[in-house]
């Protein structure tokens, strides 16, 4: 997921309590049920987020992800509340309610793997949404647009496309994952995933694109830390080194 890049040497263990914590967290989800288990891995948020170079790690609390943030907390808006606004290089600058992604556009449903740099893979993922080429289609993207420049209401997190990456089928504006409205940590209420490129790609918080004629900024946020400019996972999601 957008903000999934790999933690690396730098970011340091869980400890003993956070530990324990996730053990208990995943024993109660056993025995119990899904929904006491995700109230107890929220409370237990608190102690597990740390803030070694500007990535935090939290415990994998949602489903079968393990879930990252570069602000050291998870954001929130509520669906009422969200907008999502594509501007630049655009003849009609729109701004996008939740109600518009999730009821008035035409929707997509796709199921790919979603795999992190650091290694671990989720299989099967059913995602839900509107593709990124829709929306661009409603906004008349300029000819002398190249690239998209993508913002995260975390305040922190940017990530950038070409246009033809923008506009490939797999490429998703998502507000339903595996069946379920998109939650906060996992970069609700909507959120970008691109099928195959890595997680730090498919940015979380989704607020903002703008179409530029050039790559804005020199690249994303982990970009600007050594990450590959594009993030394909090579042969796998049906995909090969450069599926463009």
């Amino acid at each position: 997921m957008a903000s999934e890049p790999d933690a690396g040497s730098d970011a340091r263990p869980l400890g003993r309590r956070a530990l324990l914590g996730s053990l208990a967290a995943t024993a109660v989800g056993i025995v119990f049920g899904a929904r006491i288990q995700e109230r107890l891995q929220r409370a237990l948020l608190p102690i597990t987020l740390h803030d070694p170079t500007g990535l935090s790690d939290l415990l994998p609390v949602a489903g079968r992800f393990r879930i990252y943030s570069v602000t050291g907390d998870l954001p929130s808006r509520s669906k009422e509340a969200y907008t999502l606004r594509v501007e630049g290089l655009v003849a009609r600058p729109t701004t996008f309610t939740y109600d518009d992604i999730r009821n008035r556009l035409p929707q997509t449903a796709l199921t790919r793997d979603f795999q992190c740099v650091t290694g671990w893979r989720v299989y099967d993922v059913a995602w839900a949404g509107v593709q990124l080429r829709e929306l661009l289609d409603r906004v008349d993207v300029d000819a002398s647009a190249t690239h998209l420049k993508l913002t995260s209401f975390d305040g922190t997190y940017v990530e950038t496309l070409t246009i033809d990456q923008a506009r490939r089928d797999d490429v998703l504006i998502a507000h339903t994952l595996e069946g379920s409205d998109i939650s906060d940590e996992h970069g609700g209420p909507v959120r970008l995933y691109i099928a195959p490129m890595y997680g730090y790609k498919s940015i979380k918080w989704l607020e903002r694109i703008e179409l530029a004629d050039h790559l804005p900024d020199g690249g994303g946020y982990w970009e600007h830390r050594g990450y590959d400019i594009d993030g394909w996972t090579g042969r796998s999601n049906g995909g090969h080194e450069d599926p463009t």
